[in-house]
């Protein structure tokens, strides 16, 4: 199986929806990572022919099947709404797909619906209705019957999203195993960067309708290559703050280190670091400080998000492990480390440093 969307655009109501997406995806699992109004469930819609391209074509194993109509793909579809049959029982929701293909030999239909059944935890419920279910047992039910049936393309459009923190992890590890073993392409669509790095799949980065980039997710994440990269997967988001190039050192909000390259005095730059990489302990020779006052702190059992306000207004946000206690108005010391923060120009576009083998810059 291999997909190819060539030059693809979508504009609806005057808006750009997609951007001239170019696109060569082969058989296995690739994650769609990108916020909100990126534009991956467009993207996922028009690969599997529910919407068609206003431009461009898609091409599955070399044919042209922009205008083949959904009816006649082998695909299915996952949404984060899940979308269940409510007059059919679980077992006959799943078993769905499998009574209408033909190629699929009816006698193994109830093995098949109770395999994905126990694969997705639902095995007891196989008798009951939609309405008798959770939301999350639902959404189990409706990936169960994206399962059943094997397909050329199986779309999952952020379907762990409404599911509770023990049951996400535990079928993303059992979807992880059996996308390993599908013959066909799967596309995953998140806009949590832990899941996508959590899947290790080779990913395409979204932003407004576009194609940032693509490569191996866990090497975007450590080296991205542009700040809108950066900020895709970054959760809690970035922390940007503005500096300049002055004789060979960057200057930040008062504090100073030196510059990865040669660089014209006065350019100005973006240092942005992940909330876990500022501190508020002492740290070691290098660290850039700031004098900051606590505005809030929040405690989420496992980790402590403290916002501070350093000069000049700017705002950074620290996540601290376990919990801490803060008082509004406190006094502290923010400290980030140059080689844990990305260095990019102006515009955004592009490190200043092509390599981590100029520079030391990344974490």
């Amino acid at each position: 199986m291999a997909l190819t969307l060539d030059g693809v655009r979508v504009r609806r109501r005057g808006e750009v929806w997609l951007d001239g997406i170019d696109l060569e995806l082969p058989s296995g699992m690739t994650t769609l990572l990108g916020p909100m109004t990126a534009g991956k469930t467009t993207l996922m819609r028009v690969a599997a022919g529910l919407l068609p391209p206003d431009s461009g074509r898609v091409v599955v194993n070399g044919q042209d099947v922009t205008g083949v109509s959904v009816r006649k793909r082998s695909v299915a579809f996952v949404y984060q709404q899940f979308v269940n049959y409510p007059s059919l029982t679980v077992h006959e929701n799943i078993a769905s797909p499998l009574r209408l293909d033909r190629s699929f030999p009816q006698q193994h239909v109830d093995r098949r619906v109770r395999e994905v059944a126990e694969l997705m935890g639902i095995a007891e419920l196989l008798e009951r209705r939609p309405a008798e279910l959770s939301g999350g047992q639902q959404q189990r039910t409706a990936i169960a019957r994206a399962l059943a049936r094997p397909v050329d393309l199986l779309l999952l459009d952020e379907p762990l999203a409404n599911l509770d923190f023990k049951l996400r992890e535990q079928l993303r590890s059992d979807l992880k195993s059996m996308f390993r073993q599908s013959p066909g392409l799967v596309l995953y669509a998140t806009s949590d960067p832990a899941e996508a790095l959590a899947f290790a799949a080779p990913a395409v980065v979204l932003g407004e309708g576009r194609v940032l980039d693509t490569g191996e997710v866990a090497a975007l994440y450590a080296h991205p290559p542009t700040l809108a990269v950066a900020a895709a997967l970054s959760d809690p988001p970035l922390n940007l703050l503005p500096g300049t190039v002055r004789e060979g050192r960057v200057e930040v909000l008062g504090a100073s280190f030196p510059a990865p390259r040669a660089h014209a005095s006065g350019r100005d730059v973006v240092l942005a670091v992940r909330p876990h990489h500022v501190s508020i302990d002492p740290a070691g020779d290098g660290a850039l400080e700031f004098p900051a006052e606590v505005r809030l702190a929040e405690v989420t059992g496992s980790a402590t998000f403290v916002h501070l306000l350093l000069p000049g207004g700017r705002h950074l946000v620290a996540q601290l492990d376990g919990p801490r206690a803060f008082t509004p108005g406190d006094r502290a010391t923010a400290y980030v480390d140059p080689a844990h923060a990305f260095l990019f120009d102006e515009s955004g576009g592009r490190l200043l440093a092509e390599s981590a083998a100029e520079v030391d810059l990344h974490g």
